[in-house]
């Protein structure tokens, strides 16, 4: 069976390497042709497994057998992994008290799915000298997160970007 650095066509740098059979025992310090021909006797693969030793250790396994195992693990961990997103809520100034609580559900509900809610009021025209007011309806959004129990961190209080003002919560790991 070809080796790894046959089938890559690298040259070869090394004189010596650390060998390291397909049962996980070490054949010691050979020279490079002898380890090859070591792996093509158990008709396996001579594989690098750390260039940077000195001398650099190679391992006899199947190539084919260990990416198929690195690329499951691979799969594995991506399964694994959570993905938060970040939603946004725009509203204005001039809200009315329902449309606040039902906005308000909303962000609770993106809370307990796991995504960040980035909470934004959004000021048009002459509503830009009243910048107090979108911090009145923000403070009330959080008022009305904590009247529902909701689990959240305020990852950044309410600033003006812009023509808008917002904030940002994301969910909490365990009951405040």
């Amino acid at each position: 069976m070809a080796t790894k650095e046959l089938r890559t066509n690298r040259q070869i740098r090394a004189r010596e390497v650390r060998v390291i059979d397909a049962d996980g025992n070490q054949l010691g310090v050979l020279p490079i042709y002898s380890a090859i021909e070591e792996a093509e006797n158990a008709g396996l693969d001579l594989v690098e497994v750390s260039p940077n030793a000195n001398p650099p250790v190679c391992k006899i396994i199947d190539y084919g057998k260990y990416r198929y195992e690195q690329e499951k693990r691979i799969r594995e961990a991506k399964k694994n992994q959570t993905v938060i997103k970040l939603k946004e809520i725009r509203m204005q100034p001039k809200i009315e008290k329902h449309d606040m609580e039902f906005k308000t559900k909303a962000i609770a509900d993106f809370l307990q799915e796991g995504n960040k809610v980035k909470v934004s009021v959004r000021f048009r025209g002459r509503e830009l000298a009243h910048t107090e007011l979108g911090k009145v309806v923000l403070d009330s959004i959080l008022r009305l997160l904590d009247e529902r129990e909701v689990a959240y961190n305020l990852d950044r209080h309410a600033m003006m970007e812009g023509r808008m003002m917002s904030l940002i919560v994301s969910p909490a790991k365990g009951k405040r």
